[in-house]
């Protein structure tokens, strides 16, 4: 018979899986908490572009943006960027753009 046989034993592949299986407890839930921070910093870069193009917008007439839908109307932004990711719009008062619910 062969004497030496070479594999793992059942006590070593389940050692191996309970391992994996702490690895796996301890880095899953830390990756659901960063979706609330991605999807705040993108509102944050899209009100920087917006304000950019408000600030474009006032250079270029004269005149600060009543909306949103004016910009998108003088083709400075497009449909899609009035809302962030999180489902807040877009707003402008007095030159200055917010995300609102």
């Amino acid at each position: 018979m062969l004497k030496n046989q070479k594999g793992f034993t059942l006590i070593e592949m389940l050692i191996v899986l309970m391992v994996i299986s702490v690895i796996m407890i301890l880095i899953i839930p830390n990756l659901g908490k960063k979706t609330g921070d991605v999807h705040s910093k993108g509102c944050e870069a899209l009100i920087s572009v917006v304000q950019a193009q408000t600030d474009a917008y006032h250079i270029d007439t004269g005149n600060l943006p009543s909306s949103v839908n004016q910009l998108v109307s003088a083709d400075y932004i497009t449909e899609d960027q009035t809302t962030c990711s999180d489902g807040n719009s877009l707003s402008i008062s007095n030159g200055v753009v917010n995300a609102s619910n």
